[in-house]
């Protein structure tokens, strides 16, 4: 926009919208309007809505070059706007994010909701949550079941440390249990859990190296990398979860596109599984692969 007779830009909310909006498209982000609004809120320290109330404000000093850096870094880097803001929503819950742990996807939400279903409320539990990384799983869940008590683990110290922020800002800190180690070698020897969770890495390394430059460059491969066929990670945990578990116990964890018959046959062949069941995405994508041990 321009000021009357001045020929001089004034960058109101709407024309850095605008203009940025614009700039994303031509390095091929998807989503451009809700990034540029996401990073120009967290800028001014506002709302996301707070912007179309005030469309004709003309941001300046310290917080429009704030935006400008942010909006170069995910134009011209393409390093994601949950990093670049620092934080993320997951089931209605802030959580502190670095590039030291996976942003949160919306469908790891369902892994929540199928455990709040395993799980009664008005019971004690002691749940797992294995490659807890943000925290987000174990968070969610301590949240909806007060008398719950989860142990997360991770094998990144960076990524336990981000989850111990969460869990601290959350006033979680008596009821989730942080423990650095590898899948089950994290877990103190002779527990057994109600419930095992865990959204391991299950993008095979071929379709990581084809993924978007967001993802391939910049989230931490480890939380990603299900090796060959994807499914190396997964076949550790369900093939380990069953001495973790009391008797009718459950494992549930999140699978790829393409993953569920394979995972199923996994638990069949499994003895110590009686039942297995698989809950689909939000895009009818089978993605949550639930299984119980024998009662």
């Amino acid at each position: 926009m321009k000021t009357e007779g001045s020929g001089e830009t004034v960058w109101t909310i709407q024309a850095l919208l605008q203009w940025t909006t614009r700039f994303f498209e031509s390095k091929g982000i998807e989503s451009a309007r809700l990034d540029g609004e996401l990073l120009l809120a967290h800028a001014l320290g506002w709302k996301r809505i707070d912007l179309y109330a005030h469309f004709d404000h003309a941001p300046c000093g310290e917080a429009l070059d704030r935006f400008r850096e942010m909006v170069r870094a995910r134009g011209l880097q393409r390093i994601p706007s949950k990093y670049l803001m620092g934080e993320s929503e997951f089931y209605s819950l802030p959580l502190q994010v670095t590039a030291s742990v996976l942003i949160p996807r919306p469908e790891t939400e369902l892994l929540v909701e199928r455990a709040l279903e395993l799980l009664a409320k008005d019971q004690e539990a002691l749940v797992a949550d294995l490659g807890t990384g943000s925290g987000a799983i174990a968070i969610a869940v301590a949240a909806h079941r007060p008398l719950a008590r989860l142990v997360a683990s991770d094998v990144s110290a960076e990524a336990l440390a981000v989850a111990r922020s969460n869990v601290e800002r959350h006033g979680l800190g008596g009821r989730i249990e942080l423990r650095q180690g590898e899948w089950f070698a994290a877990l103190e020897p002779g527990t057994r859990f109600d419930a095992v969770l865990s959204n391991p890495p299950y993008v095979a390394a071929s379709d990581l190296e084809r993924a978007m430059p967001e993802v391939r460059d910049h989230e931490p491969r480890v939380a990603l990398d299900g090796g060959p066929d994807g499914l190396r990670c997964l076949r550790l945990v369900i093939a380990g979860a069953p001495p973790w578990l009391r008797a009718g116990g459950w494992l549930v964890v999140e699978i790829g596109a393409g993953q569920a018959q394979a995972v199923v046959q996994l638990a069949k062949d499994n003895e110590a599984y009686e039942a297995v069941q698989v809950t689909p995405d939000y895009q009818g994508i089978p993605r949550i692969a639930s299984m119980q041990t024998k009662t």
